[in-house]
C-alpha cells in the first residue's frame, strides 16, 4: 500500500508542477488522501445567438466536468475555473451544443450559439436492406474461410500495455461435438464458441479468470463423458476441473478443487473402454507426458510416461525460426498434445517449433496403446501451412463432425504487435487406406465447403473460387501515417492499412481490373488506436459494400448497417454470383474507438478466360550437406498470381501444401533425414488452377 501511495504522490506532484500547482496531504482514519491544490479564478463572458441577441438560461460548463452555471437575462455567466479547464461547453435547447477552447490567460470568453441543423448527431437507426446477393436476416453460409470469423477476445491488461496498443488473440484450440453442436475452446476467451455448421459461431461465456492480468484458461482441455462436459486449463500449480450438463446456461460446478498434476497444455482423452488418459507438456527441454487418470478424482493411476521429445537434428520442420532457420537462439518447443483414435490405433499429435513462426505445425506419433510405445509417422508434419494469407497450423486438435468427417483446428501465426498475437484456422483431415493421418491445408485460406456437406476427400472441400484481389489497385478515403493502402491487397495478414479515423465517412475502393464474377468477400479488420481489454458486449462492426462496372454508378450488394456482431474476419458468401469490376466498402462503425483499419480485403470468384497452363521446369535441389533443406524453383506461368507446391512420401501421398504468391522459388527447410520425398506444383490464377505436374 505504501508503495502505491508513494507512486501516486509522485504522479500527482509531477502533474501539479506542470501547472505550478501543489499537492496537499490529508491524514484520514484509514489512509492518506492526496489532494491537488490549484489556483481558481472566475471565467466570465456572454452567450448570444447568431444575431447577437443575449440568451438567458443557457448552461455553461467545463467539458467532462459537473461544474456549471446558467446565463442571466443579459446572457452573461460567471464560472469558476483553473488553468487546466481549457474547454468551455455551452448548451441551450434548440441550439447546437458548442465547445470553445480557451488559453489559460483568457478569463473572458464569449460564445455564439447557432440553430440546431439536425435532430441528432447519431447514425440513424434503420434495418439493413436485403439485396439479391445478401440477406442480413438469413445469410447464406455453406462455406467458410480462414482465419475463422470468431469474436477473438482482446488480450487483458498485461499485454495490451505494450507498444502498439490493444490487440486480439486466441490460440491452442480444440473442438468437439456436444449434443449435435460444435464447441470450440481456445486460449484467452472467457468462454467458448459454438456452431451448427463450422461457419457461423456464437460466443458462450464461461470465464474462470482469477487475476486482471490472467488470460483466463490458457490452452484449455474439454472432454465429454455421457451427457457431461468437463473443462480445465493449463496449470503448474493446480486448477479446478469444472463440469456441466448445460454449458449454454453458464452454470459450471467443480468436479475437483485442484488438479494434482502440473498439466500445462493438457488434453484429456476418453478411450472406448472407458479408461481416461491425460497428456500434457509445453517445453523446449522436457518431453510431452502421458498418464492414465481416475474418472472419479482425475488423479494419476498409472506410471507417468515420457512420450514425445523433439529431434530437430533429424526433423527439419521441428527446427526453431520463422523458416526453420534458427538453430542458435533457442531449442524448439514441443507442446499442445492431442490424442485421436482411429481404427484401433492411437495418433498422438504435438506442436512445434514455436507459436510465433509461420512454420508452426503439428506432428504425429502412432501407437497401438494410448500410452505407447509410439512411432514417428513417416508423413510429418501432419498439419503444415507456411505460405499464403494465413500461415501456421500448430497446437491444434482433431475432431469428427456429425457426418463422421474429420477436421483439425490449429493456431495461426500473426505475431505483429506481440509474439503471442494469433488466430485460429480450420482444415479438413483424413486417414488414408494405410492409416496415414493427414491434414489438407491446400486452399486453406480460400472459401471451402463447411460441415453441412458430407465430403470424404479433404481436397474436395475447396469451392474452386479463386482470389481476385491480389495486388489490385486500391483507393481510400484517407490514410493514417505510413499505413499505405497497398497493404489491403498484398495477401499478408501481418501488414495493414488504417484510415485517419473510424468515422462513417471513411471508405475503401477496389478495382478488379475488369468485370469478374464475385462469389465471396472477406474483410479482415485490424486494431489501430483501439482501446479495449478483454471482452465486452458492445464490440461490433457495421459497413456497406457497393459494386460498379464503371466506378460511377453503384449498386448496394451487402448491407450490414445494423449488424451487432463481432466479426473481426468477416466472411460473406453471396447468395448469387455478382458481376462487377469495382467494389467499395463504406465504414459505418468501428468498435472501441479504433480507426477503420484492414489487414486485407479479399475477393473470391472467377475471371473470364481459360485456366492457366501447367508449370514448367519445376526442379528440386535437395541440400547434400543438409538434406533437411531443399531449394524449389520453376518458371513463371502467364496469368498466374501464385502456386501450390505439394509434397509427400509417395506419389499418391502428396499431403502437404505450400502456397507461394508472387515468386517462382521457395526455400524449404522442413524435410526429415532419411525420407525420400515426391513433389508436384500447380499454378493459381483468377480463371482457375492449372493441371498438377510433378517435379523433374
Amino acid at each position: 500500500m505504501k508503495t502505491f501511495l508513494a507512486i501516486l504522490a509522485t504522479v500527482l506532484t509531477c502533474a501539479a508542477s506542470a501547472t505550478t500547482d501543489s499537492v496537499r496531504v490529508v491524514h484520514g482514519q484509514v489512509s492518506d488522501y492526496y489532494i491537488p491544490v490549484v489556483t481558481q479564478y472566475d471565467v466570465t463572458g456572454q452567450v448570444t445567438d447568431a444575431q447577437g441577441r443575449p440568451i438567458e438560461g443557457a448552461t455553461v460548463m467545463w467539458l467532462h466536468s459537473p461544474a456549471h452555471c446558467n446565463t442571466d437575462a443579459q446572457g452573461r455567466y460567471t464560472l469558476v475555473g483553473t488553468d487546466g479547464d481549457t474547454h468551455l461547453c455551452v448548451h441551450y435547447p434548440g441550439k447546437e451544443m458548442t465547445t470553445v477552447t480557451r488559453r489559460s490567460s483568457e478569463h473572458t470568453v464569449d460564445v455564439v450559439l447557432h440553430d440546431k441543423t439536425s435532430a441528432s448527431i447519431a447514425q440513424p437507426r434503420q434495418a439493413a436492406q436485403v439485396t439479391p446477393w445478401y440477406d442480413p436476416r438469413h445469410p447464406v453460409t455453406t462455406t467458410y474461410c480462414n482465419p475463422l470469423n470468431i469474436s477473438y477476445n482482446y488480450e487483458p491488461w498485461n499485454n495490451n500495455t505494450r507498444q502498439g496498443g490493444s490487440f486480439r488473440s486466441s490460440a491452442d484450440p480444440m473442438a468437439l461435438t456436444y449434443q449435435g453442436q460444435y464447441l470450440l475452446f481456445s486460449t484467452n476467451q472467457g468462454g467458448f464458441h459454438r456452431s451448427a455448421n463450422l461457419s457461423d459461431w456464437d460466443f458462450v461465456t464461461a470465464s474462470f479468470q482469477r487475476h486482471p492480468a490472467d488470460d483466463d484458461e490458457c490452452a484449455p482441455a474439454a472432454w465429454v463423458v455421457g451427457d457431461t462436459l468437463f473443462y480445465t486449463g493449463s496449470t503448474y500449480e493446480g486448477l479446478p476441473i469444472w463440469y456441466t450438463t448445460d454449458p449454454y446456461a453458464g452454470r459450471w460446478r467443480r468436479a475437483v478443487e485442484r488438479n494434482t498434476l502440473p498439466t500445462w497444455d493438457p488434453h484429456v482423452f476418453l478411450d472406448d473402454d472407458g479408461n481416461l488418459y491425460e497428456y500434457y507438456g509445453s517445453s523446449n527441454e522436457y518431453p510431452i507426458k502421458g498418464v492414465q487418470i481416475s474418472r472419479q478424482d482425475f488423479t494419476p493411476i498409472s506410471r507417468i510416461h515420457d512420450l514425445v521429445l523433439l529431434h530437430p537434428d533429424r526433423h527439419g520442420w521441428e527446427r526453431f525460426g520463422m523458416n526453420n532457420d534458427d538453430e542458435v537462439t533457442l531449442k524448439p518447443f514441443t507442446e499442445g498434445a492431442f490424442m485421436t483414435k482411429h481404427n484401433g490405433r492411437y495418433y498422438l499429435q504435438y506442436g512445434a517449433p514455436g507459436t510465433e513462426f509461420k512454420t508452426y505445425a503439428d506432428g504425429v506419433y502412432v501407437a497401438d496403446h494410448p500410452l505407447g510405445p509410439f512411432t514417428y509417422q513417416r508423413h510429418n508434419p501432419m498439419s503444415y501451412k507456411p505460405g499464403g494469407f494465413v500461415q501456421g497450423v500448430g497446437h491444434g486438435g482433431t475432431f469428427a463432425d456429425n457426418k463422421g468427417n474429420y477436421w483439425h483446428v490449429g493456431t495461426c501465426m500473426l505475431s505483429l504487435k506481440y509474439k503471442f498475437e494469433r488466430r485460429i484456422g480450420l482444415y479438413p483431415t483424413a486417414f488414408d487406406a494405410d492409416g496415414v493421418m493427414h491434414c489438407n491445408t491446400a486452399f486453406g485460406d480460400y472459401p471451402c465447403w463447411n460441415a453441412d456437406r458430407d465430403i470424404k476427400d479433404p481436397a474436395d472441400r475447396f469451392t474452386g473460387w479463386m482470389l481476385l484481389s491480389y495486388h489490385k489497385p486500391v483507393t481510400v478515403s484517407s490514410t493514417d501515417s505510413t499505413l499505405t493502402a497497398a497493404s489491403i491487397t498484398d495477401e499478408n495478414l501481418r501488414t495493414f492499412w488504417s484510415a485517419a479515423s473510424g468515422s462513417a465517412d471513411e471508405w475503401v475502393q477496389l478495382d478488379l481490373g475488369e468485370v469478374k464474377t464475385v462469389r465471396a468477400l472477406q474483410l479482415n479488420y485490424y486494431d489501430h488506436h483501439t482501446v479495449q481489454h478483454n471482452r465486452a458486449n458492445d464490440i461490433y462492426y457495421q459497413y456497406r459494400v457497393l459494386a460498379s462496372d464503371d466506378g460511377r454508378q453503384w449498386t448496394l450488394v451487402v448491407d450490414k448497417s445494423d449488424n451487432d456482431r463481432d466479426v473481426p474476419h468477416d466472411y460473406v458468401e453471396l447468395r448469387q454470383p455478382l458481376r462487377a469490376r469495382y467494389l467499395r466498402v463504406e465504414n459505418l462503425h468501428m468498435p472501441s474507438g479504433g480507426n477503420f483499419c484492414l489487414s486485407g480485403l479479399r475477393v473470391f470468384g472467377l475471371a473470364d478466360g481459360p485456366r492457366p497452363a501447367p508449370v514448367k521446369r519445376f526442379t528440386i535441389k535437395r541440400d547434400k550437406a543438409d538434406p533437411r533443406n531443399a531449394m524449389l524453383s520453376w518458371t513463371p506461368v502467364d496469368g498466374a498470381y501464385g502456386y501450390n507446391i505439394y509434397y509427400g512420401t509417395a506419389p499418391d501421398k502428396l499431403y502437404n501444401c505450400i502456397t507461394v504468391n508472387g515468386s517462382t522459388c521457395y526455400d524449404l527447410r522442413g524435410l526429415d533425414l532419411g525420407t525420400d520425398y515426391h513433389f508436384a506444383i500447380q499454378a493459381l490464377s483468377e480463371t482457375g488452377t492449372s493441371r498438377i505436374v510433378k517435379s523433374l
